[in-house]
């Protein structure tokens, strides 16, 4: 990651940081964005600038983030609400559909995206996309006895679709819940999100997968211009 994307992510997580309140119940997401937010946070709460906030998070790396910083952590059945909860994405479409899991958390994402109150995404402009799935492959979070099963499954639907394996072990990549990812690329990428979403989460064996759609009130974007770097802020296009 060169020195100016770096930037990019640090201001539009900053810019993120500064939605939160003291009192406020968190969710903390999982990603390179993501982590810089949580490392804004604890600043801010070291600093005494917040106070009495708690934070449900979305995968292993973020708890271990968080548990260093000394953001105090609940889990997700042990809280009613989630008054604000801020992620990254992989892909954003015009409609605010979003493809998540390229870290493969998407599952635990999902559930507190779903929690919150207000669900807000941190990205940099690569991330906006006319189209979901064109380039970046939807993943899909399956359980370990059936991945070929809901492979060849999504197959004869004309899906191409591979599991996948890890980069610096053996075999394959194994998400928090214990399961398998197996990453789909659909022909012509994806329009209707909430009918594929349904349908894909009707296949046997299938867990979750990203599609993350009526889920985000708010994207902030972060892009460098001439005149420096900005966050921009984009609103559902049907108002939250």
């Amino acid at each position: 990651m060169s020195d100016l994307q770096i930037r990019i992510k640090q201001a539009v997580a900053k810019a993120a940081v500064e939605q939160i309140r003291s009192g406020m119940v968190l969710g903390l997401g999982s990603g390179s964005t993501a982590a810089l937010m949580i490392e804004a946070l604890g600043e801010k709460l070291r600093q005494g600038q917040l106070e009495n906030v708690t934070a449900v998070p979305t995968s292993f790396q973020s708890q271990v983030l968080a548990s260093r910083l000394g953001i105090p952590l609940v889990d997700l059945n042990h809280v009613e609400a989630i008054d604000l909860a801020i992620d990254g994405a992989d892909e954003v479409d015009p409609g605010f559909q979003l493809i998540k899991g390229g870290g493969a958390c998407h599952v635990q994402e999902k559930l507190v995206a779903s929690a919150a109150h207000r669900f807000v995404v941190v990205v940099d402009a690569s991330k906006l996309v006319d189209r979901l799935n064109l380039d970046f492959l939807l993943p899909m979070e399956v359980l370990p006895g059936a991945w070929a099963l809901v492979r060849r499954r999504l197959q004869s639907m004309g899906v191409e679709c591979e599991l996948r394996i890890a980069q610096r072990k053996a075999g394959p990549v194994v998400t928090d819940q214990g399961n398998l990812v197996l990453d789909a690329r659909f022909p012509g990428g994806i329009g209707d999100g909430a009918a594929l979403e349904r349908q894909l989460n009707s296949i046997p064996g299938v867990v979750e997968n990203g599609l993350f759609v009526n889920l985000a009130d708010q994207v902030l974007v972060g892009e460098a211009t001439e005149q420096g770097i900005h966050v921009r802020t984009l609103a559902r296009p049907d108002g939250p």
